[in-house]
């Protein structure tokens, strides 16, 4: 990872950059493939098409300035063991079949009718932008206090993404937060939340973070699922993390030991192992909650649902507790409709992240992913022709970031073989003539004012060796800007907005 780093930043240092916005003299006659989202889903989809084929050009189309997507302003700062993948992305961006489109709206500056006009096939990889609302009262807040914040939006904001950095949040006025959800993001915002200054200041997170949360009062952190111990979503791996801070880890232990030891949670445990060995670590690492001493708190809750936020004299969520019902593999929760009041700062919501629809492109509202079979987009049980989707708006939002790779790649090879077979292939994308595939699609980017607002790679590259820079000045992996027009400062120009 570091040699290829290194390698990117001394292309950039000393001028030698590939400028291919708008070369039109590669890969005449080849197939065009467009790439909507430049997160790890388009990256992989990209890189398999690549191994699979090499008579092909492909163009890569992000909202954002910088490439990566999730990766970059989704993963915890200090997993950047994580974010290894990266150096596979770069390695593709700089493959001279491929173009980097960043700072490019589809939807609103292209749009997907543009795309297929001009291109063999279109991958849908945007990912899920949006997050599941609780759908309760007083979510969005009252005279002043914050309600619910969407945990989303919490990690883009301690992450850089420019458009999270006016989030409006309540770290001050009362020592607790709630976290409603039970999944690996929950518990992400609760280790940031807990974690000491001094481990997060040697991470990529925000400086401008960093001053927030030397600000916090936060002291404990409640987080909070509906159902039991043996329906929690996050990994070992995450709550292990958790068990090396120096707080209290709070859950009813009599609860944990009951579900693992019934006839039906042993009989589920023994198929699944990561569960139990899950389970293991929760009961040797928690504590009961009156015997918790140390400052920070983090207290694990189960069977309570939102009902609603109450404004009296501060701020308290208030939930219902819950029973199960059912198997452990099916449990349902079922309210016992007697409430608990936790009183709070603020609240985040991490129920679950929902991808949105696109003009042009079938979608399946309830679901919230477009219909397909294998990769291939499908509207009225056909196949749309030349129309692919990957990542979680192929499959939802669930898995990791080894998943929405696997997932990639059998989008890439249905995409492939569709190629190969001819079955896909658009007479202006493939033309050989003067005016060839890649004059098509440059006219069309030209008109779509694609060619005035994009960033290309070498742009992000100049970027890239900025933040580099500037965090190494000051012990950090890479200082991330935050704002648009400080990456437009950097590379020297001014782009339409």
């Amino acid at each position: 990872m570091f040699g290829l780093r290194a390698y990117v930043v001394t292309r950039v240092r000393h001028g030698f950059v590939n400028q291919r916005l708008f070369s039109t003299n590669h890969f005449v006659g080849a197939a065009r493939v467009a790439v909507v989202g430049g997160g790890a889903a388009g990256f992989y989809t990209a890189a398999r098409v690549l191994a699979k084929t090499s008579n092909v050009g492909i163009d890569i189309f992000e909202q954002q300035i910088p490439p990566y997507g999730l990766v970059r302003y989704g993963v915890a700062p200090d997993h950047l063991e994580v974010k290894n993948c990266i150096s596979k992305f770069a390695s593709v961006a700089m493959d001279p079949r491929v173009r980097y489109f960043g700072n490019t709206r589809v939807g609103t500056q292209i749009s997907v009718s543009d795309l297929r006009s001009v291109y063999d096939a279109v991958v849908l990889a945007y990912g899920a932008s949006e997050d599941k609302r609780l759908g309760i009262g007083g979510e969005d807040g009252n005279n002043g206090r914050v309600g619910v914040v969407s945990a989303r939006m919490f990690v883009a904001w301690y992450n850089g993404l420019p458009e999270a950095q006016d989030l409006h949040m309540d770290l001050t006025s009362h020592d607790t937060v709630v976290i409603v959800g039970h999944g690996n993001v929950a518990l992400d915002c609760a280790r940031i939340l807990l974690a000491p200054l001094e481990h997060l200041a040697r991470t990529d997170i925000t400086n401008r973070a960093l001053a927030v949360l030397a600000q916090s009062n936060i002291r404990r952190v409640e987080m909070v699922g509906r159902r039991g111990p043996l329906q929690v979503s996050f990994t070992t791996k995450e709550l292990r993390e958790m068990t090396k801070l120096d707080v209290d880890i709070i859950c009813d232990r009599d609860l944990v030991e009951r579900e693992c030891s019934s006839p039906e949670g042993h009989a589920y445990l023994l198929h699944k192992r990561p569960l139990r060995r899950m389970m293991d670590v929760l009961l040797k690492h928690s504590v009961r909650p009156e015997d918790a001493q140390k400052e920070k708190q983090f207290h694990l809750r189960f069977l309570m649902s939102p009902a609603e936020v109450v404004y009296s004299g501060g701020q308290s969520v208030r939930f219902q507790t819950n029973v199960l019902e059912g198997l452990p593999e099916s449990a349902r929760a079922v309210s016992t409709n007697n409430c608990v009041d936790v009183p709070c700062a603020m609240a985040l919501r991490s129920v679950g992240y929902a991808s949105m629809a696109l003009c042009g492109v079938p979608f399946d509202n309830v679901r919230r992913i477009v219909p397909n079979i294998a990769g291939r987009v499908v509207q009225n049980g056909d196949a749309v022709r030349g129309m692919y989707v990957a990542g979680w708006l192929k499959r939802g939002p669930v898995g990791v970031i080894a998943t929405t790779m696997q997932d990639a790649y059998r989008t890439a090879d249905a995409l492939v073989m569709d190629l190969e077979s001819g079955s896909i292939r658009n007479p202006l994308a493939s033309s050989t003539s003067s005016t060839s595939s890649t004059s098509s699609i440059d006219a069309m980017l030209a008109q779509t004012r694609v060619a005035k607002t994009s960033v290309s790679y070498d742009d992000w590259l100049r970027i890239d060796a900025h933040e580099i820079a500037v965090g190494v000045a000051h012990n950090k992996p890479r200082e991330k800007l935050t704002s648009v027009n400080e990456m437009l400062d950097v590379i020297g120009c001014s782009k339409d907005q």
